[in-house]
C-alpha cells in the first residue's frame, strides 16, 4: 500500500447504515457510527459528515440493492430499481467518490459480507464460501478462488421460487414474486402472518418453521448449483436453534442424492460476531483499492 492510514466502511441496510473506520497498521477499528435509513439525501448527508469528520483513504460499500456492480456499465455504482422508495437511481458510489474525494469499492451487503466471512475463515482460495442473510430482506453471495460469483450482475438468490409448505397458506410478502424466498422468508413475513413482530413471537411457534423450510430449500438449491464448502446463515430471524432444523430439511431434500460434508460443519453461524461480516469485508475489499 502506499502512505494509507485508514479504511472505511458503509453496511447499507434499509432500516440503518452502519459506518466504520479502521486504522489499517493496528486493524482496530477506530470510529464507529449507526444512522437511520431515511431519505437519500439526508442519508449521504450524514455519512459524508462522519467521514469528514473521521477522514478515510478508501472506502468499502455493502449496500442492499439490487445495485449495479458491472464496472464496464454507465450505471456502475447506482440502486437500480428498489421497492425502498426514493432511493431507485442513487448514485452510490459515484457521490461518495465526488464528496470524500477517494476511491470506493462498492458491491451488495451480502457479498460484503460474504468477503468478511472468507477472510475470517482463513481466505482459503481452494474453497468455495456462500454467505445468505435472512432479515428484512434475503439475499446471497457466493465467493469461489477469492472471487465473488457474478462480475455483472450479482446474485438474487432470494428471489428464488419455493414450495410451499403444508399448512402456510400466507401469498408472500414479495411486491415481484410473492411467493419467492424473500416474500416467505424475510423477517417481515412473521408480523404478515401472525400480526406480531417476529422479536414477540416464541421461539416454538409454527412460523418458524415455515421459515427454516424455505431457507433450506433456498441452501439446497444453492448447493446444488455451486457446491459449496461452506453456507453461513447470517441475519437476526434466525439462530442457531433454527439451523438444526434448516439442516433436517435440506437433509430431507437431498435424500442421499449426493455426499455432503458433515451438515452441522456446512450450514454454519457467521465467524464474525455481531453482524460484523460486512464491516471486515468492506475494509478488506477498501485495501485492495491502495495497493
Amino acid at each position: 500500500m502506499t502512505n494509507a492510514k485508514t479504511v472505511g466502511s458503509i453496511e447499507a441496510g434499509g432500516t440503518k447504515f452502519i459506518l466504520a473506520v479502521q486504522d489499517i497498521e493496528s486493524g482496530k477499528v477506530i470510529a464507529t457510527d449507526r444512522i437511520p435509513t431515511t431519505s437519500r439525501d439526508e442519508t449521504f448527508t450524514a455519512c459524508v459528515d462522519f467521514f469528514k469528520k473521521n477522514p478515510v483513504d478508501a472506502l468499502g460499500i455493502a449496500t442492499f440493492g439490487p445495485v449495479d456492480i458491472n464496472p464496464d456499465s454507465r450505471t456502475y455504482g447506482y440502486i437500480l430499481d428498489t421497492p425502498k422508495p426514493g432511493w431507485s437511481g442513487a448514485n452510490f458510489k459515484g457521490f461518495f467518490e465526488k464528496e470524500l474525494d477517494i476511491p470506493v469499492y462498492i458491491t451488495t451487503d451480502v457479498n460484503g459480507s460474504c468477503y468478511g466471512e472468507y477472510v475470517a475463515r482463513g481466505a482459503d482460495n481452494t474453497k468455495t464460501y456462500l454467505y445468505v442473510t435472512i432479515g428484512t430482506g434475503v439475499g446471497g453471495g457466493i465467493i469461489q478462488e477469492g472471487k465473488f460469483i457474478g462480475r455483472n450482475y450479482h446474485p438474487e438468490m432470494g428471489h428464488m421460487m419455493v414450495v410451499k409448505a403444508e399448512g402456510d397458506d400466507y401469498e408472500g410478502g414479495c411486491p415481484f414474486h410473492g411467493a419467492c424466498v424473500e416474500g416467505m422468508a424475510a423477517g417481515p413475513s412473521l408480523k404478515a402472518r401472525t400480526g406480531i413482530p417476529g422479536e414477540d413471537l416464541p421461539r416454538d411457534h409454527k412460523v418458524f418453521s415455515f421459515l427454516q423450510y424455505y431457507v433450506a430449500q433456498m441452501l439446497y438449491n444453492a448447493y446444488m448449483t455451486t457446491r459449496p464448502d461452506v453456507m453461513i446463515v447470517g441475519g437476526s430471524v434466525l439462530n442457531e436453534d433454527d439451523l438444526v432444523q434448516v439442516r433436517k430439511y435440506f437433509d430431507d431434500l437431498n435424500n442421499n442424492y449426493v455426499a455432503t460434508p458433515a451438515l452441522d460443519e456446512l450450514i454454519v453461524r457467521p465467524a464474525v460476531a455481531n453482524n460484523g461480516s460486512a464491516t471486515l469485508g468492506d475494509f478488506e475489499l477498501a485495501k485492495k483499492l491502495l495497493k
